[in-house]
């Protein structure tokens, strides 16, 4: 390999920031201010190079201690992990939350997706960056979907130092916004991650049953509330039969594409190769989307517990959690569970004494909806841009390192729990015969109760809306996100399951469910998810990064025309939106079309 690096030096806080990290430096091949006499031979390539999963954590690391990346930081960090500059160069440059030139230590993330956006996100922007002007020492930077629908419109403020300090304003007002920027430690707290449950304490819940109820950051509490019994149960089956009862369950995957869970667990726990792994996806940044923010923040422990458990049936000694980097509430919730397990032998060589062994990593991402897709959370974790990669080989036989790996999200994981405390059949008499179990759904927009919600697989939207206080003149219904579909007021008897969407032309997602009354336009909002697609194509493959500007192209041009004058757009949209769909690599690129297509035949949105 050879590495080319330039003339820029760390400055010492700089390198106090990867050495913090990856400890002191040995060589002078690493960058060492010592001699270079060692320079005549390299030291400990291949050991270097198998840390290049530390690649993510290193470029956070100076992020989060100056708020940029120079040039001579990313030499010493390069030279530490022994990986060419150029390549971490595009690593850097490949996520939303780094910035290679200089900027002010503090930021302050304003978001402009679609429920902030109905809440005035545009206004709050304006005032923002009229307060905050050159010379305020912040830097105002538009942001995608934050996760804080349910209190939208929001706002994050990130200052470096040692250590980074973080403050949120949801619902925010330019007042607010201004102080969390420029003096976060006076900022008010986030409320209580049950502010986000409007059915928090009710009974009958399973999966929110403990949010609200238990302390977050106390292991003896949710070890009162049932904690660990399932974890125990499993030990009491053994990996087959823990497979056995998730199968048998119908527990299929939460983020969108329900595949059966105990299938990929299966596959996985079966195939020769070692090691294995488990990875748990927590990067869930489909715009209204925010339940798995929820579950870590208010019920931490379950998440750990449901890991261990899915990690034992594969046979996983090693497992990652993959958190969004603009969840910084979530990261340290996780954080100081995973320490509290490992400390308390419930991580560990020896988990309650049965002999078997599991760690669990957490990792950050830093702003790229493209890593939601398991194979480019796969290259991002291993220090590779976050580009996804052409299936077969599938995960469960080359996944994360080249080994056979399960890739679940948060709500998946946690369904585990009460497969295994109250049996396949108990759980799976719950919804549907193709939809089991109870489903969480992010309810943001119009309504007047915004939150997480739990009901079983079958409820309608129309029931759903109730539990949310739809207000009136509703226009539309997006589910299922940015890559989902509209439905129309008179369709509100469609039932939340996957088979009943598939039906009605359109998808349940992830379980995101936007409403919009008559206020918001229309067109705007089409043009918003155009640009965020543009925005999140990570560009590898020609039709969605081409077509995805080329639809935000032609929704520009049509925004402010109707009728005949957009027809020959709405023709082109409609080409683009089919190549798109039938050749690009991953499901970005495949369903950025959905929306819009869905708006101009369903609500008839350019009439």
């Amino acid at each position: 390999m050879d590495l080319h690096f330039g003339d820029g030096k760390p400055t010492d806080e700089e390198r106090a920031a990867v050495d913090a990290l990856l400890g002191p430096a040995e060589s002078s091949w690493e960058g060492a201010d010592r001699s270079d006499a060692d320079l005549r031979w390299a030291r400990g390539g291949r050991a270097a190079r198998d840390r290049r999963d530390l690649l993510l954590p290193g470029l956070h690391a100076l992020n989060d201690r100056v708020g940029w990346i120079s040039e001579g930081a990313l030499d010493y960090l390069c030279r530490r992990l022994t990986v060419p500059p150029a390549e971490a160069y595009g690593v850097a440059t490949f996520y939303a939350m780094f910035s290679v030139r200089p900027r002010p230590a503090t930021v302050l993330h304003v978001c402009t997706d679609l429920a902030c956006t109905a809440a005035g996100a545009g206004e709050l922007c304006a005032g923002v960056e009229a307060r905050l002007g050159p010379g305020s020492g912040v830097s105002v930077e538009r942001s995608p979907c934050l996760g804080l629908c349910e209190r939208a419109p929001a706002a994050l403020a990130i200052r470096a130092g040692d250590p980074v300090r973080t403050a949120v304003s949801a619902p925010a007002t330019v007042k607010a916004a201004v102080a969390a920027a420029t003096v976060p430690d006076a900022a008010p707290g986030e409320p209580a991650a049950a502010a986000a449950v409007p059915q928090a304490g009710q009974e009958g819940l399973v999966l929110l049953r403990r949010v609200g109820v238990v302390d977050p950051a106390s292991l003896d509490d949710y070890r009162a509330h049932g904690g660990y019994t399932a974890l125990r149960r499993a030990f009491e089956l053994g990996p087959a039969g823990v497979i056995r009862e998730v199968t048998d369950s119908g527990l299929v995957g939460r983020g969108g594409a329900a595949f059966p869970t105990g299938r990929k667990w299966q596959a996985t726990a079966s195939h020769p190769a070692r090691p294995h792994y488990l990875v748990c996806n927590a990067d869930e940044s489909e715009p209204g989307t925010f339940k798995d923010r929820v579950l870590m923040e208010g019920d931490p422990f379950a998440l750990v517990e449901a890991i261990t458990i899915a990690s034992y049936a594969i046979s996983a000694q090693r497992a990652f959690v993959y958190i969004r980097g603009e969840y910084p509430r979530a990261v340290d919730r996780m954080r100081h569970a995973v320490d509290q397990a490992r400390a308390r032998g419930l991580l560990g060589d020896d988990i309650l004494g049965q002999g078997y062994g599991l760690d669990i990593e957490i990792r950050r991402g830093a702003g790229a909806y493209i890593c939601g897709e398991e194979t480019a959370l796969f290259n991002s974790i291993e220090g590779y841009r976050g580009e996804p990669r052409s299936k077969p080989p599938f995960p469960v036989d080359q996944g994360l390192f080249g080994r056979p790996t399960v890739e679940n999200n948060v709500e998946t994981l946690v369904n585990v729990l009460p497969v295994l405390t109250l049996g396949a059949p108990a759980y799976a008499a719950t919804g549907t015969a193709g939809s089991t179990g109870p489903k969480l759904f992010c309810v943001s927009g119009s309504v007047a109760r915004p939150g997480v919600y739990e009901v079983p697989f079958g409820a309608t939207l129309g029931e759903l809306l109730e539990l949310a206080g739809v207000r009136d003149r509703l226009r539309a219904v997006l589910l299922g996100g940015a890559a989902g579909g509209f439905v129309r007021p008179d369709e509100l008897d469609l039932p939340l399951t996957f088979e009943g969407t598939r039906e009605a032309g359109t998808t349940l997602g992830s379980g995101v469910v936007l409403a919009f009354d008559d206020t918001v336009p229309l067109p705007r909002l089409l043009l918003r998810i155009a640009e965020f697609f543009r925005d999140e194509s990570c560009g590898q493959c020609v039709p969605c990064r081409v077509g995805t500007v080329r639809q935000e192209e032609a929704l520009r041009r049509i925004a402010d025309r109707t009728g005949a004058g957009a027809a020959d757009d709405i023709a082109l949209l409609r080409e683009v939106g089919r190549a798109m769909r039938d050749a690009s690599i991953c499901g970005l690129g495949q369903t950025a079309w959905n929306a819009v297509e869905s708006a101009i035949d369903r609500l008839g949105a350019y009439e």
